[in-house]
């Protein structure tokens, strides 16, 4: 056998390896098994081609799909509080149909409920910068689960999301399926975001497989183009984000519980700012908690340095430039701390 149909095989004895180990449904593995056996006689008859790079590749995904396993969810109402309040303020909406679902998840297990019981599938909408994103990962941390970020922001193609077929050069699963092989789990929690921004040519495609996605009559079996096989993504928490609902097909609308993200009030942006962002921009400069001090007349003029902002965005910009320049001072200076002022907030905050 020459080098090269040497290196090939051990190639194919390593797939049948992860295959073997692979916890596949049986009918898939009998079409894995069939393909393997058809590039082992293709090595054999020195015919080696694209269709086995095509098959090797294929093989590669399959196994690597997490057919079975999950992550085991930590059910405790209390620690979840407790996360969501660290990383979010207000929210109360939203906080509150978690914790109501952790509740009734931990009673149905204490109870050795049986049957399913399906996480809500939330539509967080509302102006950039309200936090309907960052909720994501703050759920995916009080739960102990994964998170799979999927942008729909110009989403030009429903393939995108579902794949293409294995038999064109080049063709990958769709982001659906790439981001449960990469969380190696099928139950994490899956941010489908901006679901309002898809290409408009593409818009009715897209919507047609968020309705598969999110109707748990259809997501037990969802079917990617490439892997051509159903994965079961009942264990799966969707969490949707959106500007507005203008563009969102009302057959995804009705397969999602709505929740209005209100506009951040002034002293909310204050508190956030506080609570949050600064003890966080701090930390990561290198600054102790007393190095920067923000008289309490300032704060406003930070909060809203172009008239109404509904987010954080731009609040949170004007302080991680403050706290740059307060770093540059201390080291230059040699300042103990920096305080931010009426006199001198020209010098830490933008001109507009």
């Amino acid at each position: 056998m020459s080098d090269f149909k040497q290196i090939l095989q051990q190639e194919i004895d390593e797939l049948k390896a992860k295959a073997q180990a692979s916890k596949m449904p049986e009918e898939m593995r009998r079409k894995v098994d069939k393909e393997i056996l058809a590039l082992e006689r293709s090595v054999e008859l020195g015919s080696y081609d694209e269709k086995y790079e095509k098959v090797s590749k294929w093989i590669d995904w399959v196994v690597r799909v997490p057919w079975e396993k999950e992550t085991e969810d930590n059910l405790d109402v209390k620690r979840a509080a407790e996360i969501f309040n660290k990383h979010h303020y207000g929210m109360q909406e939203v906080k509150d149909r978690f914790l109501e679902y952790i509740s009734v998840l931990k009673l149905r297990k204490q109870q050795g409920a049986e049957s399913e019981f399906r996480a809500p599938s939330l539509l967080l909408v509302g102006l950039v910068g309200t936090g309907k994103t960052t909720f994501a990962y703050s759920l995916a941390e009080a739960l102990n689960r994964k998170l799979v970020r999927i942008p729909f922001g110009g989403m030009g193609s429903a393939k995108e999301l579902r794949g293409e077929s294995r038999l064109i050069l080049g063709a990958e699963p769709g982001r659906v399926i790439k981001g449960i092989c990469e969380m190696g789990v099928r139950n994490p929690v899956i941010l489908l975001d901006e679901i309002d921004r898809v290409a408009k040519e593409a818009n009715r495609d897209i919507m047609g497989v968020l309705v598969e996605l999110l109707d748990p009559a259809q997501n037990h079996a969802f079917r990617d183009n490439y892997i051509d096989y159903p994965v079961n993504l009942s264990h799966a928490i969707f969490l949707a984000t959106a500007n507005n609902t203008r563009d969102i097909a009302t057959a995804v609308l009705d397969r999602m519980e709505k929740i209005s993200m209100p506009s951040y009030t002034d002293h909310e942006k204050i508190m956030i700012a506080k609570k949050y962002i600064l003890p966080r921009l701090l930390k990561e400069s290198g600054l102790r908690e007393n190095q920067l001090i923000i008289q309490d007349e300032v704060w406003p003029i930070i909060t809203r340095p172009l008239g109404f902002d509904a987010g954080i965005r731009t609040l949170q910009r004007t302080l991680e430039g403050a706290v740059r320049k307060a770093a540059r001072i201390i080291v230059e200076k040699g300042y103990p701390e920096v305080y931010i002022t009426m006199e001198n907030k020209d010098i830490f905050l933008p001109r507009y």
